[in-house]
């Protein structure tokens, strides 16, 4: 493997499978990943991707995000989002992406917080569709080298310009490996917390690489609870009940199966309703009921075919019966502040997808928002460093392995820094409100 390249892409999910494709084949590209090519959060994304159907949607589509953020947004980047969703659906469609469909046109569904339906789907593994399409591509690419089980553990930088990151790999050997300019596509931090949806791996190593290099985070205390996940005693990832569900016409019901609240508010009110619920009634979850889905005439065997598979796998038939539901870390929409070309504040650094945060979601993000977010800014990015040609270059240093020769250390280090920063951010909020 060669340890200089144009293009280090730290992570292999939509975000970071979006940008490498927009780099032309004569870049070299290395993308890393600190599991396997599968294991990210966008695999995992059920619900689907929202898009501006018309240009009468325009308003209605950003007060729909402003509202669901508490109007804590970035105007501007919201603007942007929903603006370039239409070209990126048409880029999703030409690169193999399968959304349902009736006669040749676009069927929508709508998901809590949304006045309308918007949102384009595939079954209810839109995350997997959009992102396997987008990996397959990434491998058909000869410009692109793929290292798999491999993980960041700090960024080289010098006088605020990154030159490329260092790296451990499964045998633990550690190395640095340079470039010209490096995307920071590492996810979410779920991880970090006992209850979430998120992949264990994923635990925001990169929020604290860059405090410890100075370099700026934003909104870092927005962390955004889903309100439904089905509840298990197992010590395990939790697995996502997808808002579609109740967009499509689930209900949710308290301990004596009596429907306790809209099921389409916001995410964050959701969830309150949802714990209050409980703590009424001394409970660890509240029941979902997926039968009503089907007096609507759909079926819901074919348009949730993983949630029937896996909450069958758990003893439950959702065509006879409610399941558990209990709320669960799933989204940050805090991160490594970037601007709308998701640069960093740091020289030849950029960051895009749930490790960033330029302001699009505010305090709480709609749902079906996310994978839009991330290929929208993933796109700019590439776009930003292929516009630079006079780039600061980096000079590379002498690099010393001792200074990282104890990983477990620096990397329990860098979950305490995120949890510090979050109280940090938290009391800094409290203290404006």
């Amino acid at each position: 493997m060669k340890d200089d390249y144009d293009v280090i892409i730290v992570g292999t999910g939509a975000g970071g499978c979006f940008t490498a494709l927009h780099f032309p084949e004569s870049k070299k590209i290395l993308m890393v990943t600190k599991s396997e090519l599968e294991d990210s959060d966008s695999f995992l994304a059920q619900g689907g991707i929202c898009v501006l159907k018309d240009k009468e949607d325009f308003e209605s589509f950003l007060e729909d995000t402003l509202k669901a953020g508490h109007y804590k947004n970035n105007r501007e980047a919201v603007k942007l989002m929903i603006n370039s969703s239409g070209n990126i659906i048409k880029e999703l469609v030409d690169l193999g992406v399968d959304f349902a469909n009736k006669d040749g046109e676009f069927l929508y569904t709508r998901e809590g917080a949304h006045s309308k339906p918007r949102i384009l789907y595939h079954e209810d593994i839109t995350g997997k569709e959009i992102t396997e399409k987008l990996l397959q591509k990434v491998k058909e690419r000869k410009n692109i080298t793929l290292l798999t089980e491999t993980m960041m553990i700090d960024i080289i930088s010098k006088n605020n310009i990154c030159g490329g990151v260092v790296l451990r790999d499964k045998q633990g050997k550690i190395f640095p490996v340079y470039s010209k300019n490096t995307v920071l596509a590492t996810g979410g931090l779920g991880g970090i917390y006992k209850n979430s949806t998120n992949f264990p791996h994923l635990t925001g190593d990169s929020l604290g690489i860059a405090v410890k290099n100075n370099i700026k985070l934003k909104d870092i205390s927005y962390i955004q609870i889903h309100p439904t996940t089905l509840y298990s005693e197992k010590h395990e990832r939790k697995f996502l009940i997808s808002e579609s569900v109740r967009g499509e016409g689930a209900l949710l019901y308290d301990k004596d199966f009596n429907r306790f609240t809209d099921e389409l508010i916001p995410r964050d009110k959701l969830t309150e309703k949802i714990s209050e619920q409980m703590k009424r009634d001394g409970t660890k979850y509240v029941w979902l009921d997926m039968r009503p889905i089907m007096k609507k005439g759909i079926d819901i065997r074919k348009r949730f075919p993983n949630i029937v598979k896996k909450c069958l796998e758990e003893g439950f038939d959702v065509t006879r019966e409610c399941i558990p539901v209990v709320p669960a870390q799933h989204y940050f929409m805090g991160g490594i502040e970037v601007n709308l070309n998701s640069k960093t504040s740091m020289e030849n650094l950029y960051a895009v997808g749930e490790t960033s945060c330029n302001g699009v979601h505010g305090a709480n993000r709609l749902a079906s928002n996310s994978l839009l977010e991330t290929l929208v800014f993933g796109k700019r990015a590439a776009e930003d460093i292929c516009s630079h040609k006079n780039k600061t270059i980096f000079k590379k240093l002498e690099f010393y392995t001792e200074k990282y020769k104890d990983v477990d250390n620096l990397l329990k280090e860098y979950k305490s820094i995120i949890f510090e920063e979050i109280e940090k951010d938290k009391y800094q909020k409290e203290k404006i409100s």
